[in-house]
Order: structure tokens, then sequence, then C-alpha cells
């Protein structure tokens, strides 16, 4: 998905904050067993950035968008009406769990709040998938 297909007020890092990788890790290993959040985590770490609308990214995991007086989502507010950046959304998907915002639902959350049709970077990673025979 093109980067530049939505502008939004919401200026985003580069690159994923070394923080969120370790929340990801934390909320995954409530999901599933230790060993997968592991893995699913190191293979976060050598995604690269990409883009997806906030609506498309929102409905591909099933969750609503949070509301903009939600703790998380307003915290995320100020920091960039203060001109911070957001740090990239981690996306994963596993087959016994199906796909899932690791870490950054509340920014997704804000994104969509502010357009829906906003693009969001991201990193995404898989478990391994069983192959077709």
């Amino acid at each position: 998905m093109d980067e530049e297909s939505t502008t939004t007020s919401i200026r985003w890092a580069k690159d994923v904050a070394p923080h969120d990788f370790e929340a990801a890790e934390a909320y995954l290993s409530l999901r599933f067993d230790e060993k997968r959040a592991e893995k699913l985590v190191k293979r976060l770490r050598a995604a690269e950035i990409t883009h997806r609308r906030a609506n498309d990214v929102l409905r591909a995991c099933g969750r609503e968008p949070l509301a903009l007086d939600d703790p998380g989502v307003r915290r995320d507010l100020v920091t960039i009406a203060r001109g911070k950046k957001l740090s990239p959304v981690l996306f994963v998907y596993d087959e016994h769990g199906g796909p899932d915002i690791a870490d950054g639902y509340h920014r997704v959350s804000l994104a969509y709040r502010l357009d829906p049709f906003a693009t969001v970077p991201l990193r995404i990673a898989a478990s391994e998938l069983k192959r077709e025979s």
C-alpha cells in the first residue's frame, strides 16, 4: 500500500521503539506459550515497515477502535498534539490465534478516530503456517 495515499495529522517515527517489542512479547505471552511469543517477536524485529489503512488493520483482527476518551488513546493524542511522533504498530498472524495487534492498539485506534482511511506504519510477522500438500 502506498504510504502517501492518505494523509493524517499523526507523525510517525521511522521505526518501532525498542520497548514496544517488549510490550508485544508480554502481550503475546498471555495469548500463547513463551516460545511462540518469543518467535513471533523475533520475526517482528526482522520484518520491514509496511503500511496499511487503520480501518483494515482493525477489521483484520476483529477489533473495534477504542474511543478518543480511552486513557491510552488520549495519551497518544496528547503526544501528537505536542508534535511528537508515534511508534509504528506491531501486527502478528498466528495459525492458532489468527491476526492481532501485538502492540499499538491505542495508536491504530487514534489513527482510525482521526481518519479511518489513514495509513499506519507497521511490521507484520506470521508464525510458521502449515504448507498445503
